[in-house]
């Protein structure tokens, strides 16, 4: 059975930016923000408190959260990737109701992305959720390359499972998988997200798929058909992991708002506002965005007013 709402974290202000070659101006993202908040977005990932020479484009982490105003009933979340990164959020603390980690569940991608074994991650990952969660914020943490690694692969979800088992030990209360090159496929999905909810009952589970393949949504239904009612997504279809080549992003969040609403799942979202917020977005990028309704509009039940030759 599909849920009757499910749960949309826009993450397009942090992963959609981080991989924009040209700086965007603290101005313009704050402006876009402001229109993902007037859309619905309840559930927002500002930004994340990474080494500026690392993620350039994250640099005003600060200035973000500064320029930002809490509103009711919405959640902003920043990714943090180790303690220092927890120590620079904790002094938002008044802005931010919860944290995001990641570890990839790959030996390879891990080294690749924090040149770091997993264990390595784990360890001081641990320590960061205890802290951050001693200081009132919720703990998500997302394990990358879940459904299959570009260096190494498929992956095993034991593998997996293992690794969120241990976040949950540690404090956190959500947990999200990422299909962060787009290998993942439904009929896999569906299968991993039975397992995932006997695994690890009690906790939240997030999906978090890319489109890099054209499978997105599909992965998403399947995600939804196996009982999962909270996902990711990134406006216009921003981001994407640099890896494979003809990467594009994660799945666009007025697509996906569009396809629940369509179904009649609730999301809260007005996918029209979105849409907005994609096409300013393109106006400061100089360049257009992957996104499927963006480009071809909601679906229009009431048709075209038909010509008497038709």
């Amino acid at each position: 059975m599909l849920p009757a709402e499910v749960s949309i974290r826009e993450v397009g202000p942090r992963d959609g930016f981080q991989n924009e070659p040209e700086t965007i101006r603290t101005e313009d993202k704050l402006r876009l923000i402001g229109i993902l908040l007037d859309a619905g977005l309840r559930r927002i990932e500002l930004t994340s408190f990474v080494r500026s020479d690392v993620i350039p484009q994250l640099s005003d982490a600060e200035e973000v959260l500064s320029g930002i105003e809490p509103r009711d009933g919405v959640v902003y979340s920043a990714l943090v990737p180790n303690l220092r990164g927890l120590d620079r959020a904790l002094g938002f603390t008044d802005k931010l109701g919860e944290v995001s980690f990641f570890c990839s569940a790959t030996e390879s991608h891990n080294r690749a992305n924090v040149n770091r074994s997993i264990e390595e991650s784990l360890g001081e990952l641990e320590q960061a959720v205890g802290k951050a969660s001693d200081s009132g914020l919720r703990c998500v943490s997302v394990i990358s390359v879940s459904f299959g690694c570009p260096y190494e692969g498929r992956v095993e979800p034991e593998t997996v499972f293992g690794i969120a088992e241990r976040l949950v030990a540690a404090g956190c209360d959500e947990i999200g998988f990422g299909d962060t090159t787009g290998m993942a496929n439904p009929r896999q999905v569906g299968e991993f997200f039975v397992a995932a909810s006997e695994r690890l009952d009690g906790t939240e589970l997030t999906a978090h798929f890319h489109n890099t393949r054209g499978q997105g949504l599909a992965n998403a239904l399947a995600a939804l058909e196996a009982g999962v009612c909270s996902f990711e997504s990134s406006f216009g279809e921003l981001g994407g992991c640099p890896f494979p080549p003809g990467a594009t992003g994660n799945i666009a969040t007025e697509d996906l708002v569009g396809m629940l609403e369509e179904m009649g799942i609730d999301t809260g979202v007005d996918s029209a506002a979105v849409v907005r917020a994609s096409a300013a977005a393109q106006e400061i990028l100089g360049r257009p965005l992957g996104s499927h309704v963006l480009t071809a509009g909601p679906v229009d039940w009431s048709g075209p007013e038909q010509s008497p030759e038709a």
